[in-house]
């Protein structure tokens, strides 16, 4: 399979990743629901630190996913979330 650069937005920051062609609609939607859960969490709380909302979509997210799990008995690579929010918080320590 061939690999595919793509920019994608996420927090009002562009991330540039290297993917599998046949994953490229996966990486957008979730790069478009992160992006709507912190604007939610915008909206309806009075927190202002993109780290925090992006901690907070995290956790909400990762929640929903188990919550899946249990009910469909599905598995959810842990160790891959936990990579990427890592490489996530890494990167935005990175430009504080």
């Amino acid at each position: 399979m061939a690999k595919l650069s793509l920019k994608v937005v996420v927090a009002g920051r562009t991330y540039p990743l290297s993917i599998e062609e046949n994953e490229e609609q996966v990486v957008l939607d979730a790069a478009k629901d992160i992006n709507k859960a912190i604007k939610l969490l915008q909206d309806n709380y009075a927190v202002k630190d993109m780290q925090d909302l992006l901690a907070m979509t995290a956790l909400q997210m990762a929640a929903k996913k188990d919550n899946a799990s249990l009910d469909d008995n599905s598995s959810v690579n842990m160790d891959e979330i936990e990579t990427q929010l890592q490489s996530i918080s890494e990167t935005l320590d990175g430009l504080s």
